[in-house]
């Protein structure tokens, strides 16, 4: 296992020694996220804190210039998203944007790093688009996506005896990305889906949509949401009784520690997820997510270690081709293998999608859980190559075709 010294040690070998150059003398490094919305617990100023740890550990400098974080607030909005990642690159200077969690927001700050040619990195986003019609020469997507979810999740419930599904999906691209790659997975596996509905981002009462998923005949109901959202819609199915006659059961296509956190062992038990990363899951990510609980008092979502990684992995790759160039970073990138606490044997494809080792797990049970973030038990790892989409398969124009 390469520790993150390791890692910089292999980077900078596989490379001649060259004239170090950096941009403006400063590397910069943007990271835009949900502070204050639906999304602020699973990402938030988590995130910020993450990189800010990754700069710290990798020194403050690369190649002998200081490495600066700045962060803003995009309110789930994309046109503020937009105007603040163009003003970082066009005036501030920005190398590289870091986002979470929106993915209309990311999809436009990866069409901005490719008119800019600047490196972008989504690490909360989650759909597909990002890596098929909408990717770029310069995006990097980092932690998960939907086909990854749909995969796990998806499968595993299936191969359960969920046949019939009903979808409960929040109405922007992540919503109907996941819906379509779980639905794509559940037909694959003989299943059908019956219905499905489609709910305004930040919603406060589901009980229509619940009616609806009641009504459905389906034997699960899947809920393609994701923060908050799935958080309330969860709580008030059980408040509908929707699962109590024990012939509909919930899948829960994007589940973050922090609402296993916020939910409770009393209303989380048992659901089934997939995940990126759980923070108690080796002696690594328990050595990382301990430090992070000191500097910021919760343990790390997926998210939130995946920035950190993310981070380092471009702090890495700048040392080791000896200049902050978006293109000779990429390209660069497009050579290494990532092993740290947060990804195992990752890789970055050419149509962005950094492929590594997924996980199928489960909220614990009041009796089972110990302690305050003991929370979830990872049932059993899923392979990258069988996480995410083939390349064959991807839509992605830079992938080139046998």
């Amino acid at each position: 296992m390469l520790t993150v010294a390791a890692f910089a040690a292999s980077l900078s070998a596989s490379v001649p020694v060259q004239a170090q150059t950096v941009s403006d003398d400063v590397v910069k490094i943007g990271v835009i996220v949900d502070m204050t919305g639906v999304y602020s617990g699973n990402g938030g100023k988590a995130v910020v804190v993450a990189s800010q740890m990754a700069v710290e550990d990798f020194g403050g400098t690369v190649l002998g210039k200081p490495v600066e974080v700045v962060s803003a607030d995009y309110q789930n909005k994309v046109d503020i998203t937009s105007s603040t990642v163009r003003r970082w690159f066009e005036q501030d200077k920005v190398d590289m944007v870091v986002e979470s969690t929106d993915s209309a927001s990311a999809i436009a700050i990866q069409k901005l790093g490719a008119d800019r040619k600047r490196i972008t990195i989504a690490a909360g986003s989650a759909s597909t688009a990002l890596t098929n019609a909408e990717c770029s020469p310069y995006g990097i997507h980092y932690v998960y996506d939907t086909y990854a979810l749909a995969t796990g999740t998806g499968r595993a419930v299936v191969q359960e005896g969920g046949k019939k599904w009903f979808f409960l999906t929040a109405d922007y691209a992540f919503g109907h990305s996941l819906e379509k790659n779980t639905s794509d997975i559940v037909k694959e596996m003989g299943g059908t889906v019956v219905g499905a509905v489609r709910h305004p981002l930040n919603t406060n009462d589901f009980a229509s949509y619940l009616l609806q998923a009641q009504s459905s005949g389906a034997d699960v109901v899947a809920l393609a949401n994701a923060g908050t959202d799935f958080s309330t819609s969860l709580k008030q199915a059980q408040e509908f009784g929707l699962t109590a006659s024990g012939t509909q059961s919930i899948a829960a296509m994007l589940v973050f520690l922090s609402d296993l956190k916020a939910l409770g062992p009393d209303v989380a038990k048992g659901v089934k997820f997939t995940t990126g990363f759980y923070w108690d899951y080796n002696d690594e990510t328990r050595a990382f997510s301990q430090r992070f609980f000191k500097r910021f008092g919760t343990m790390p979502t997926d998210i939130q270690a995946g920035a950190y990684s993310a981070v380092t992995t471009y702090l890495n790759t700048v040392k080791a081709v000896g200049s902050d160039d978006a293109d000779k970073v990429r390209a660069h990138l497009r050579t290494v293998t990532i092993n740290d606490f947060f990804a195992k044997d990752g890789k970055i494809r050419d149509d962005g999608r950094m492929v590594h080792e997924m996980y199928l797990a489960e909220a614990k049970t009041p009796a089972e859980s110990k302690s305050a973030w003991d929370l979830a038990k990872v049932l059993r790892p899923i392979p990258g190559n069988d996480a995410y989409l083939p390349l064959e398969r991807s839509t992605c124009p830079l992938v080139k075709k046998p």
